[in-house]
């Protein structure tokens, strides 16, 4: 599996809403073909549903997922992991890649539970890979190798954007891209409710945030422009921009959201110790 091509077998090991979203953007990729996708769920349901939504097949057991993929992903709540890896220990092999989806647990924790020389990668994404607008970090174990963080980076890229980082690092991308999201649903419904205190219906108030957040943040990508400089565009000497920001600022909304971020990485450190 040294290079990235449509032969490659995937398989998911849990198969709810985030494993459906990247199985769909492999394969509308052609990064994969729809046939080499597999996948196992405990509950009937999930498995039929990944099934309708993606096309792919569904196995009987994790071990048959193992059996007949080489990168498996393992799509599981934390809280269900020891039992899954207790399952696949004896069945996995150097010949598979196994990717990790689940917050907090490390490297370590799956090379203790799987054991030494496997080629293990883990990944941090955010909901918005069920929009295919992912922003993921992902990190190396000790035994994959570049090729293998290739493929990863390959992949993560058919839902959106992914840069590898050191593992001590995720925490950080927890904090910023795993909780973000809902640091910005915060901030498009307050902007939606200051349009409904200005007078505007709350569904064209919500449409216009949620929009007005999407394009501020697409003009970020697109121009590459540091947002200091952008917002300087908008901001006019003496206009309604400027008179906002000055609101923006009595009320500490910089310093509060950077010390959301950093809270959100601290307690993702300490999920992490934990494990």
């Amino acid at each position: 599996m040294s290079t990235i091509n449509s032969e490659v077998r995937i398989g998911f090991i849990g198969a709810g809403r985030m494993a459906t979203a990247l199985a769909k953007g492999l394969i509308d990729a052609k990064f994969c073909e729809q046939e080499n996708v597999i996948a196992f769920d405990i509950s009937d349901d999930v498995r039929q549903r990944f099934a309708a939504e993606t096309g792919a097949v569904t196995a009987k057991s994790n071990n048959e997922v193992v059996s007949k993929s080489q990168a498996i992903i393992l799509a599981v709540k934390p809280q269900h992991m020891p039992d899954v890896l207790e399952d696949i220990k004896d069945h996995v092999s150097s010949n598979h890649l196994v990717i990790s989806i689940a917050a907090g647990v490390t490297l370590d924790h799956l090379e203790r539970c799987l054991g030494s020389g496997l080629r293990l990668i883990r990944v941090m994404p955010n909901t918005p890979c069920l929009v295919g607008e992912s922003a993921s970090g992902f990190a190396l174990g000790n035994s994959a190798t570049e090729d293998d963080g290739r493929f990863v980076q390959g992949l993560l890229s058919t839902v959106g954007m992914a840069f590898q980082v050191d593992e001590h690092l995720l925490d950080a991308v927890t904090g910023l891209s795993g909780s973000g999201p809902a640091f910005v649903y915060e901030v498009i419904e307050a902007l939606s409710d200051g349009g409904v205190h200005a007078g505007l219906p709350r569904n064209i108030a919500a449409q216009l945030a949620a929009q007005t957040v999407l394009g501020a943040a697409q003009m970020v990508l697109t121009t590459e422009e540091h947002p200091a400089a952008l917002k300087d565009a908008v901001a006019s000497p003496g206009g309604t921009t400027i008179a906002g920001l000055h609101e923006l600022e009595k009320g500490g909304l910089r310093a509060t959201l950077m010390n959301a971020v950093i809270a959100a990485s601290r307690r993702s450190q300490e999920l992490g110790q934990s494990s």
